[in-house]
């Protein structure tokens, strides 16, 4: 693929987002040099979960049967009450639910989808440097010009910041802060011995939520707890400390007490999302995935969203070869609306998930009135197709390779 032969591009971050661009681009043919902070690649946490949205396109990268062989698929999505275990509602995982949205939800451990990843960079030959701490990006015009710590400047065509939620590069472009949400998450994996099925189960509760499902073929068993902190609730700098871990889940049922006492107690993530933002760079530089549109994990979207950022990447690079403020500018005109969306109804869905009292038994009863086949909740979230965002254009390297053939 030659549609963007001797174009530079410099991807600023070495997590799923920019691992992904990466591979989009250099697969169009342009020279790709990607810069990590970390002293090596990898990815800190557990399991991830991959709706169909994020799958499909994994399928049209070439990778999607190395996910699964990897990963797990489960055969349902079930909601429970974390005070009685009632089951509220359940979604079934199965033929319906493929063949409705073109491809499965999978589940798999962060780092075997991070080396997935990585791997087909490094096939695709994506120069990756590790180490590599970026001070500042300048647009100078006809190249952008990334200077990194010690002095050492990298000059390429085009500059994709992929950095994350602490996106140094977001806070020159945007001028924001990331914004807490009071939560804080343990997480924990144990050897599957089996009685714990096959399903993605969450339990909600007030203020509180655990999540577990199985990765590794089957063979480990993820879990994240989730709750409110109090002392973030007091407005103390440190906070979600594991001393407030367990006692978050005092009124919960022995089952999930139980797994709480099984996560890791050594680490934690405060939840923090950004606002949406309608700049997302200009000219020759641009935020993706999480830098652009950090968001809270309660609809799973994170690396699905940065997927799709890279599938939007991989239509508008060939579609303006070479003329990056034009690509930059399709891409985030068509990904802010749909991203924006995400981040917001996130938030909801967290509110939904640990509500208490009154609210609670409503929440609960709504579930349970839920249609099992019901799939309207879900269509906007897993059913929009390339077409749908790109028009009939809709695969960047296939247009790209089909207008090739037909020019020789």
């Amino acid at each position: 693929m030659t549609t963007l032969r001797n174009q530079r591009v410099t991807i600023i971050g070495g997590g799923m987002g920019g691992l992904a661009s990466a591979l989009v681009l250099r697969r169009l043919g342009a020279d790709v040099t990607l810069f990590e902070h970390a002293p090596a690649f990898g990815e800190v946490g557990a399991g991830i979960q991959l709706g169909p949205n994020a799958t499909r396109i994994l399928r049209e990268w070439g990778l999607l049967d190395e996910v699964i062989a990897r990963g797990f698929r489960p055969e349902n999505l079930v909601l429970k009450d974390a005070i009685t275990g009632q089951v509220l509602t359940r979604q079934s995982l199965g033929d319906d639910f493929v063949e409705r949205y073109g491809a499965p939800y999978v589940v798999i451990h962060r780092s075997d989808l991070h080396a997935i990843l990585l791997e087909a960079a490094e096939r695709e030959q994506v120069e990756l440097v590790v180490d590599s701490h970026v001070e500042r990006i300048d647009d100078v015009g006809p190249e952008a010009v990334v200077t990194l710590a010690g002095g050492a400047q990298h000059r390429s065509d085009a500059v994709l910041a992929a950095d994350g939620l602490a996106s140094l590069t977001r806070d020159s472009i945007v001028g924001d802060a990331p914004v807490a949400s009071g939560y804080v998450a343990y997480r924990g994996t144990l050897p599957e011995t089996g009685g714990h099925g096959a399903d993605v189960v969450a339990w909600l509760g007030p203020h509180c939520h655990f999540v577990q499902y199985p990765i590794r073929r089957g063979e480990m068993l993820n879990m994240v707890a989730v709750f409110r902190s109090p002392a973030f609730l007091r407005g103390e700098e440190e906070w979600g400390g594991v001393e407030e871990l367990d006692a978050a889940y005092t009124e919960c049922s022995a089952e999930v007490q139980e797994a709480v006492r099984h996560l890791w107690r050594d680490r934690r993530w405060p939840m923090y999302d950004r606002e949406p933002t309608e700049n997302w760079g200009a000219g020759r530089v641009s935020l993706i995935g999480d830098a652009a549109h950090p968001m809270l994990q309660y609809l799973a979207q994170g690396a699905c969203q940065a997927f799709e950022d890279a599938d939007a990447l991989d239509v508008f690079a060939a579609r303006t070869p070479g003329d990056w403020p034009a690509t930059f500018e399709a891409l985030a005109a068509v990904r802010r609306p749909r991203t924006a969306r995400v981040q917001r109804t996130a938030r909801v869905w967290g509110d939904i998930w640990h509500v208490d009292g009154v609210a609670r038994v409503l929440r609960n009863e709504l579930l349970h009135q839920r249609d099992l086949t019901d799939y309207r909740y879900l269509d906007w979230l897993y059913g929009r197709s390339r077409d749908d965002d790109f028009g009939a254009q809709a695969s960047g390297s296939e247009t790209a390779s089909r207008e090739q053939e037909a020019a020789r």
